[in-house]
């Protein structure tokens, strides 16, 4: 190896190290690599898949795809099965390998779905960080059949840059995660220990005036702050439900009906496909869930809910319908709470689609759709 090519070599290697270095989120770091790596290298295509546990991988950062590859948003990355990945979940590809010819272009050139602008081989390189595994990055350009022993090398040293930046983010993701829930329990027991002691003592002292009282004017009154006093409490005590909810190792179905039955609700529930959700997405699902069925306690005027829940290897769908007093609402307009408003940001921040539908006297249907 010339000293021209070792000096390309370390020049890419700390590029990339230092946008790695500087990265918080997943998503976006892999995209910047991706272009970076292939900017400095002279390739042109590039895709990452992260591979979760049960074998399931998705298309997390891509460049340059070939129509025959990027039709129709990507389905074909995005479904079934190939060589690498195949390799990957058997735990055989351990390191990076040559060029390899690409089950995905030879389908979408057997079903004529695009043009593959000269690209029909790819190198594979497993993204890890010690034994640590987290998906896979590939590579190719046009009529490009064979890597060299040194290029592949070079793959394998921006791949464990990679893999070992994936652990420090999710690690940090982690650690994020478990300083809010501490924070959410840290609140909820503050609410607890001192605004619903105080509006429960005012429920009491309420209740007290209104028995000692003779005059039916202030009798009034006293029922009325009373009345008051109690709705302030029931709310208070289901904010501190969602602040730091139990029961949620039971499942998410089991948690939203104690939530329901908090709010006064009787939920008929329907649940069909497997049940064991990623917990990012169970926790998502259980806030949509509280804000949905608070809405219906709050606005719709009913004391029935219907609750769907399916699940497949790939999507998730949570449906919460009530035949309550509805409202006026189309999809060319905003959102018309801040509730619904939430309730959609959730969805989204985990790819998924959320949509509401309402007609005046007919009930709403809200319908959650995030992938797995």
């Amino acid at each position: 190896m010339t000293i021209r090519r070792i000096d390309k070599e370390i020049h890419i290697l700390k590029e990339i190290a230092e946008l790695l270095n500087e990265g918080t989120d997943i998503i976006p770091v892999l995209q910047e690599v991706l272009k970076k790596l292939l900017d400095v290298t002279g390739l042109k295509v590039g895709w990452v898949f992260l591979i979760e546990d049960n074998g399931m991988h998705r298309l997390a950062a891509h460049q340059s795809l070939p129509p025959a590859l990027a039709n129709e948003q990507d389905r074909i990355m995005c479904q079934g099965n190939c060589w690498c990945v195949d390799r990957y979940n058997r735990k055989t590809l351990t390191k990076a390998t040559n060029i390899i010819e690409c089950a995905r272009i030879e389908e979408a050139i057997e079903n004529n779905i695009g043009s593959h602008l000269g690209i029909t081989h790819h190198a594979t390189v497993p993204l890890r960080a010690g034994d640590e595994r987290f998906g896979l990055l590939n590579v190719g350009s046009p009529h490009k059949t064979h890597f060299e022993a040194s290029e592949l090398d070079l793959l394998e040293s921006v791949a464990y840059q990679i893999g070992t930046a994936l652990k420090r983010i999710t690690l940090t993701q982690r650690e994020q995660e478990h300083a809010l829930l501490a924070e959410r329990n840290r609140l909820a027991r503050d609410l607890h220990d001192s605004v619903n002691q105080l509006l429960f003592s005012l429920s009491l002292t309420a209740r007290a005036g209104k028995e000692l009282s003779e005059e039916k004017q202030v009798n009034q009154t006293f029922s009325h702050i009373q009345k008051l006093a109690q709705e302030a409490l029931g709310e208070m005590r289901a904010l501190i439900w969602q602040l730091r909810p139990r029961g949620l190792e039971c499942g998410l179905i089991s948690t939203l009906t104690g939530y329901a039955e908090l709010l006064g609700l009787t939920m008929n529930t329907t649940v069909t496909g497997i049940t064991s959700l990623p917990g990012k997405i169970e926790e998502a699902l259980l806030r949509i869930g509280q804000e949905a069925l608070s809405n219906c306690k709050k606005h719709a005027q009913v004391n029935h809910v219907e609750v769907n829940l399916h699940t497949t290897s790939r999507l998730v769908t949570l449906t919460i319908t009530d035949n309550g007093c509805g409202f006026s609402y189309s999809k060319d307009f905003n959102l018309p709470s801040l509730g619904l408003r939430t309730m959609r940001e959730r969805t989204e921040d985990l790819q998924g689609q959320f949509s509401v539908k309402s007609l005046q006297g007919k009930g709403t249907s809200i319908n959650i759709k995030i992938p797995l």
